[in-house]
């Protein structure tokens, strides 16, 4: 069986960090490919204006186009809103059933991790397999949960799709925060202003 990754967000826009994360759950020997699910509307950002779906998806195929084993899908925006992670797992569980998935986040979403709608349904269809950010601890996880997660190793990029937004629309410059690629996209469409 292939062990799949796999990898959601708005991506709104991708950044070095998103990349440098995939990169960390590849190289961990957890899994044979990482599928990244990109959601068009999260339903704890109902408020918050996007970028049109197709454009953040043509961000993530710019910013991953040169690294092998990652596939990006739209499976989130083919089913039903609101995108909650248990019924993508579902889907995708239905779908291939030959493959074994895990689903992968950084430290900071597991300590949110139980307020995620139905996150039981979510452990009982996969392990998570989390990024280590320094000085993150686990005094607010249950251990149902610790019990479902493998850790791998990672050195986080200090970069946000909030900032980043935030600095286009104040004039600065971010291209330290992006893939060359991607900030180019940006720039043409005069994104984020």
């Amino acid at each position: 069986m292939k062990k799949i990754g796999l990898f959601g967000g708005t991506f709104d826009p991708v950044h070095i960090g998103h990349v440098s994360i995939a990169k960390a759950f590849l190289n961990s020997g957890q899994i044979d490919e990482l599928w990244i699910l990109l959601t068009p509307f999260p339903p704890h950002k109902k408020k918050q204006k996007h970028v049109p779906y197709a454009l953040r998806f043509n961000m993530l195929q710019l910013a991953f186009n040169k690294l092998k084993d990652i596939s990006i899908l739209t499976i989130e925006n083919e089913l039903p809103e609101p995108s909650y992670t248990y019924q993508s797992i579902a889907h995708l569980k239905a779908l291939y059933p030959e493959h074994n998935f895990v689903f992968c986040m950084g430290e900071d979403s597991l300590a949110k991790f139980s307020t995620w709608k139905h996150y039981k349904r979510i452990l009982d269809q996969v392990k998570l397999l989390v990024a280590r950010r320094p000085g993150e601890n686990h005094f607010s996880v249950e251990n149902h949960i610790l019990s479902k997660t493998i850790f791998v190793d990672h050195e986080p990029v200090e970069a946000a799709s909030s900032k980043i937004r935030e600095l286009i629309e104040n004039g600065e410059d971010v291209r330290r925060f992006l893939p060359l690629n991607v900030y180019e996209l940006i720039k043409k469409e005069d994104l984020y202003h």
